[in-house]
């Protein structure tokens, strides 16, 4: 009986050990469960905004040239060939181009994949045709992507829907990875048993992981290498394979694996990858490209092109291989895309390094609209003002000439720095933005950098003149030597020649930038005239109250400069400077449209009387030197700016629908020797 009791205790031990094993096991499959689930089904990813320029824009009289729109093509990742059969492709005959453009989804219109056909007579387009015409006449290109705002896990993807995906892409994938991916419940008993031989023998070192694995490390858990880790990653396996189907687990694989790194950022899903290696989408890739992609799987840092191209090509071929070995490719198809070079692209273009000056600008202008959260996770698309064609050339240009004044000067001028600003004045659209001679460190001198601007502001007190109906450009001033008393303090201005010029016209007084004529003008409209008008204008820095302001000693951005002359521009009207046109999000709906604010500022008559007065001053005053490089027919109207001592040197100044604005110096202050004009 004893005996018997002592088993039916064990037996009762047992049972409660089995029961806990099973309740506490269950609770774990139970918990991993709703990890599976929960991510899977929610959002699964963190989606960068995307940035965007402007569109270029397609119709008859458009002005733009044929070498302008094959350079956009260019900077699109188009080839020029001798087919546009396929998307991505253009072909020029003579004065005409054929395109075969990508489509886009604006949010507000779904431009359609289509073929243009775009003839051009000098600087403009001549005639346009197109397979799928738009009511309005205008064809838009898909606009250039030219960075994004990041979270701050540094991970950035673009998705892809599977159906989507080039057919040869998963071939080899499939090929390469997991052979046996469309059979098995998540785990690969085979493909284990066969790594873990492999491995003991001190063969080649194997994964046994499945594509199904692959997404679970990837996605869910951390890169530790624990038993525990392994254990939750093959049972979060098979629950995935329980609750969805193969091709939804596929797309999540191709939307989350890792293939690079582009400076702090991780390259995640064949999506970006695409982008990333060859500036193409990921349709437009040849068999080779794809088995490149692939190859990436197994070590994106061991198989970068640019760093290890050869160790890159061996592994391409290797997935190549694979394809022929499965029947995805013959023999001739094998030996075609073995031969093909890499192809990878000179310079990765993607992140913020583009156009990061610009960039910059819309960030600020987003963040007074959008939480942080908004910019980096929910994908939304940001369409901007920014020509990437001026901007390239206004970039490259500044930067020339910025060199080529610290050549001439090495001991004063090295460290010379400067920003550029342009933009159209009629909407207040920023067409570029350069905020240093260099890469950018993070200090935007376009927008931060705050300056004395010297000579720049002079046109608004010759604006109080017009304004008053008391004066025009013939009226007679005086340049003579004055003095004013201020705080106790008397300042004594001094023309740039050291002389004062008589009774002089006004129009002389502005166009050769006199100080002692203009501080007598100012004197009679008085200070608080002056600063009215510079807040009216879309001053925001604080603007102290001391006569020598009237000479510009006042500390200013370009960015506030380029706000003042915008009224110039328009004939009287404030058209707040933006950087940003609309905001999409995921689902293609649009969020906010920033539409034109126009506020009027100046009396139309007056506005007419100082825009003349102002190309006067390019043309025969201190500001006529522009014209040794530009043509008559422009029409341009500015002034330059130069501070004490040669430490700044301004221009601002317009023609057409275009207005620019150039600051010039040392970040310490010191003196440059250069002048505004």
């Amino acid at each position: 009986m004893k005996s018997e009791r002592g088993m039916g205790f064990l037996a009762l031990i047992f049972s409660i050990i089995v029961i806990s094993i099973f309740v506490a096991f269950s609770i774990y499959l139970i918990r991993l469960d709703n990890i599976v689930r929960d991510k899977f089904e929610g959002q699964r990813w963190d989606i960068p905004a995307k940035v965007f320029a402007r569109p270029m824009e397609v119709y008859v009289n458009a002005p733009v040239s044929l070498q302008d729109f094959q350079q956009e093509l260019k900077l699109l990742g188009y080839k020029n060939s001798d087919s546009y059969t396929k998307s991505g492709n253009f072909v020029t005959t003579g004065n005409t181009l054929y395109v075969h453009t990508r489509g886009f989804d604006f949010g507000d219109r779904v431009e359609p994949e289509q073929i243009l056909k775009v003839s051009f007579s000098g600087e403009q387009i001549a005639e346009v045709s197109a397979t799928k015409p738009s009511s309005s006449g205008i064809a838009r290109l898909e606009p250039l992507l030219i960075g994004g705002i990041y979270p701050q896990h540094n991970e950035d993807r673009v998705l892809i829907k599977l159906n989507k995906v080039p057919k040869p892409l998963i071939e080899a994938l499939i090929a390469t990875e997991d052979r046996k991916f469309y059979e098995h419940h998540g785990v690969s008993p085979r493909g284990i048993a066969r790594a873990v031989v492999s491995n003991i023998t001190g063969g080649k070192r194997q994964g046994g992981s499945t594509l199904t694995q692959q997404l679970v490390k990837n996605f869910y858990l951390t890169p530790e290498r624990t038993l525990k880790r392994k254990v939750n990653e093959a049972f979060m396996a098979m629950l995935i394979e329980l609750h969805y189907d193969k091709n939804e687990i596929l797309e999540a694989y191709l939307n989350e694996v890792n293939l690079g790194q582009n400076g702090n950022y991780s390259i995640n899903g064949y999506g970006l990858a695409s982008q990333f290696y060859f500036g193409l989408p990921l349709r437009e890739l040849n068999i080779s490209q794809q088995a490149f992609l692939v190859g990436l799987v197994q070590g994106p840092s061991l198989y970068n092109p640019w760093r290890n191209p050869e160790s890159a090509k061996k592994r391409r071929d290797i997935v190549l291989n694979n394809m022929l070995v499965m029947g995805y490719l013959t023999q001739e198809q094998y030996e075609k895309e073995t031969a093909r070079p890499l192809n990878v692209i000179s310079k990765p273009t993607l992140g913020p390094a583009r156009f990061p000056d610009f960039l910059d600008i819309v960030r600020r202008q987003l963040r007074t609209d959008y939480q942080e959260t908004d910019l980096t996770n929910q994908g939304l698309r940001i369409f901007t003002t920014l020509d990437p064609l001026a901007q390239t050339r206004i970039q490259d240009s500044f930067k020339e000439t910025v060199a080529r004044l610290s050549k001439s000067n090495p001991g004063r001028l090295k460290d010379l720095q400067g920003a550029v600003l342009v933009s159209h004045p009629e909407n207040g659209e920023l067409v570029a933005a350069v905020g240093s001679t260099q890469d950018f460190t993070g200090f935007n001198r376009a927008v931060d950098a705050k300056r004395q601007v010297g000579s720049l502001l002079k046109p608004v007190i010759y604006l109080s003149a017009l304004e008053s109906n008391r004066y025009h450009w013939a009226s007679p001033i005086e340049d003579s030597e004055i003095s004013i008393k201020s705080d106790g303090k008397t300042w004594t201005p001094k023309n740039y020649s050291g002389r004062g010029h008589g009774v002089i016209p006004m129009s002389q007084a502005l166009s050769q930038s006199y100080n002692l004529s203009t501080v007598r003008l100012a004197q009679e409209f008085g200070l608080s005239t002056f600063i009215n008008h510079l807040k009216k204008f879309g001053v925001t820095s604080d603007i102290p109250s001391y006569p020598s302001i009237y000479l510009g000693a006042v500390d200013m951005s370009p960015m506030e400069v380029m706000n003042i002359y915008g009224n110039f521009a328009t004939g009287g009207f404030k058209y707040p400077t933006k950087a940003i046109r609309s905001v999409v999000d995921a689902n293609g709906r649009s969020l906010d449209r920033y539409s034109l604010s126009v506020q009027p500022t100046i009396d139309p008559a007056s506005a007419y009387a100082l825009n003349y007065g102002l190309q006067e001053v390019m043309s025969n005053g201190t500001g006529r030197a522009a014209y040794n490089s530009l043509p008559r027919s422009l029409n341009l109207a500015g002034k330059s700016g130069t501070t004490n001592d040669s430490r700044d040197s301004w221009f601002a100044g317009y023609s057409g629908n275009y207005m620019t604005v150039v600051w010039l110096g040392l970040d310490d202050n010191k003196v440059t020797g250069l002048t505004g004009s």
